[in-house]
């Protein structure tokens, strides 16, 4: 069971990183400005309204991540004469942002996801296939909760343990590994600086995350709830994404 989801997710991830131009080639592969995200908002509002609230994505399973679920369908946008064209940073146009949506059920907003996030994450889930294959277990580290761990990176043959680079702050965050075999960032450090330079009133029973959704275009991916206590952003198991 691991190795499939391991797998599957693997297979997701070199789809959504395929084809990628490197940055110094594209200079509209730079973040989402407000324009393009406003274009593509009242493409997306349009839409809902024309179709009784049925919403312009790609079908996923239902279990894909809530950051990586509700990918925007440019192709249903453009038959609707909705946009003329796609937005340079999007992935289906050669730039290295996935436009999605979050707050489907109640309020449909567009957002991003950082596709040079998802290389990177990319880049290990490669190496743990490989362990996966010759080990059957993932090489789990150091225990950071109940169903979250470490990965051992001599065991992957990684010089140093992984990280992706914060599409937020630019510091190196720490890519983790669920009992169940999937891969996460951990995103605690940036949700404790958005906390202190954001007001807000989330409490335990919210999700912390929507914090950076609040105040941010870009998504935190591959990421599980967070929540706060004793004012420190916590990882939450028992949240359901919504």
């Amino acid at each position: 069971m691991i190795t499939r989801r391991i797998t599957c997710m693997f297979f997701f991830l070199i789809v959504l990183t395929g084809c990628m131009y490197p940055e110094d080639e594209l200079a509209q592969n730079q973040i989402s400005n407000d324009t393009q995200l406003q274009v593509v908002q009242h493409a997306v509002d349009q839409y809902v309204e024309r179709k009784n609230g049925f919403i312009p994505i790609v079908t996923k399973d239902n279990d894909t991540p809530i950051y990586l679920k509700y990918v925007i369908d440019f192709n249903l946008l453009k038959s609707e004469s909705l946009i003329q064209s796609i937005p340079p940073t999007a992935f289906e146009a050669g730039g290295t942002y996935q436009y999605i949506l979050i707050d489907v059920e109640e309020n449909p907003t567009v957002k991003v996801v950082d596709l040079k996030v998802a290389d990177q994450m990319r880049q290990v889930q490669q190496n743990l296939n490989i362990y996966i294959s010759e080990h059957t277990y993932p090489p789990f580290g150091e225990k950071v909760t109940e169903s979250i761990y470490t990965l051992n990176h001599e065991a992957l043959r990684l010089d140093k343990p992984p990280f992706v680079i914060s599409p937020y702050s630019g510091k190196n965050l720490p890519i983790l590994i669920q009992t169940n075999g999937e891969l996460i960032i951990d995103y605690r450090m940036d949700l404790y600086q958005f906390m202190n330079e954001y007001e807000h009133t989330y409490v335990a029973e919210d999700d912390l995350r929507k914090l950076i959704t609040d105040n941010h275009p870009i998504a935190p991916a591959y990421s599980i709830p967070y929540t706060i206590i004793d004012g420190e952003p916590q990882f939450v198991e028992n949240l359901n994404e919504k």
